[in-house]
């Protein structure tokens, strides 16, 4: 039988999309247009949202962290820029947790521990990217996969029997420069942008390298996982995976998991990036994919390249 380590319950969340959108064929991505929307205006709006959802004010929140790949500028961290927006004058201590578009997994189970530790009784994560900016036009494949958006989740403590039950993070870096942004901090410097330079301050992504590497080694992970927790595959009720791409039920299948067990929004929201996980979450709670009570497996890849799951009780 399995056992709750860390309490928690979802006491609020909320999402928010670009009104623009684009079309690839049959894939649809919500994308902000320059000038118009930003990266905070998307967090803000959905942290207002999850506020609204919870029956809560800005106050009520013990800790705000901001989960996101990319932030809005080196400096300050990007929960200091979100805070000014939705907490100026209070004291609230805002962090970033960034494992790129497994933030979310890593920032819940980070954040569970000071739940479950008594060091704060509510927090708020925010996911938001508009890695639309950044996209290479020339590169196909990555040019038309990514959405931007946000989602914010707040999580409270609880002395009920919900919460996580197993979490894991691991790290291959031969996949390190598989998917990256080599310009704009300090080992590709602002200074050395051009022209001629221009596309190393912009999304650069192999995806067959990735996807080898993925099928490598995550099985052997997710079975490690599945001991760890003590859930099988088949017993847990549902999978919310990163939307990474359309090779999406090509890995499940390799997992061994059936398009029923896993949620697949691919075609109608491309990958959000960090925003993808806590997104998906959201629209199977919304959709009536799981509900309280069930037991989930939060599941994705990131940059690194990095690989999260975690298996929650809702």
């Amino acid at each position: 039988m399995t056992t709750v380590k860390r309490h928690l319950q979802i006491k609020g969340y909320g999402t928010a999309l670009p009104d623009h959108t684009v079309t690839f064929k049959d894939q649809t991505r919500y994308r902000v247009k320059e000038g118009e929307e930003t990266q905070i205006d998307l967090a803000a709006r959905a942290i207002e949202a999850a506020l609204n959802h919870a029956g809560l004010e800005m106050a009520d929140i013990d800790c705000l962290v901001s989960a996101s790949a990319v932030g809005v500028q080196p400096i300050p961290c990007t929960a200091a820029l979100i805070h000014e927006r939705v907490a100026k004058g209070l004291t609230i201590p805002a962090m970033d947790i960034n494992t790129t578009c497994t933030s979310f997994i890593s920032a819940l189970s980070t954040v569970s521990y000071l739940i479950e530790g008594g060091e704060y009784q509510r927090v708020l994560i925010v996911s938001s990217e508009v890695g639309s900016l950044g996209l290479n036009p020339k590169q196909k494949e990555s040019f038309e996969l990514f959405s931007d958006g946000a989602t914010a989740f707040i999580f409270e403590a609880t002395k009920e029997d919900k919460g996580i039950i197993a979490s894991m993070q691991r790290t291959w870096s031969e996949g390190a420069h598989d998917t990256e942004i080599r310009g704009g901090l300090t080992a590709y410097h602002p200074k050395l942008y051009s022209e001629a330079t221009k596309t190393d301050f912009m999304f650069d992504m192999k995806g067959k390298k990735i996807l080898l590497l993925s099928a490598r080694v995550i099985p052997e992970m997710f079975q490690e996982f599945q001991e760890k927790s003590g859930i099988s595959k088949d017993a847990v009720d549902y999978i919310i995976p990163h939307q990474a791409s359309r090779a999406l039920p090509l890995v499940m299948d390799k997992l061994g998991v059936g398009k029923d067990k896993y949620l697949n929004i691919v075609s109608d929201y491309g990958n959000m990036v960090s925003v993808a996980v806590p997104f998906g979450l959201a629209y199977a709670l919304d959709h009536g994919y799981v509900k309280e009570g069930d037991t989930i497996f939060l599941m994705g890849t990131a940059a690194g390249m990095t690989v999260n799951m975690l298996a929650l009780k809702l």
